[in-house]
């Protein structure tokens, strides 16, 4: 087996086992690490009008489509279309660097 062969294998079977890794999404492991229940979040609307929450701590920020629960997309009309609303940078104590 020629080593190019034997580089690409290796790194298959590495990559391949960084998916095994479970990671518990819930939690913010940043600068000001917490549970994200501790953050508020808003909505950011997006082009086509349906709801996304968004969270932004101030050095990460979190988003995930609004679904109904049946699993369909909640386009309430909260706001135009690209505006986000509501207290999305509370609940954290570091200052947006941007």
């Amino acid at each position: 087996m020629s080593f190019i062969k034997a580089a690409l294998l290796a790194s298959v079977a590495i990559g391949l086992a960084a998916c095994d890794e479970k990671v518990d999404k819930t939690v913010d492991r940043g600068f000001d690490s917490k549970d994200l229940s501790q953050l508020k979040a808003g909505i950011w609307v997006d082009p086509t009008g349906c709801d996304h929450w968004i969270i932004d701590d101030g050095v990460e920020g979190y988003l995930s489509q609004r679904l109904a629960p049946d699993g369909r997309p909640v386009c309430s009309g909260v706001a135009p279309p690209n505006t986000a609303t509501g207290p999305f940078k509370s609940g954290s104590s570091v200052e947006d660097p941007i």
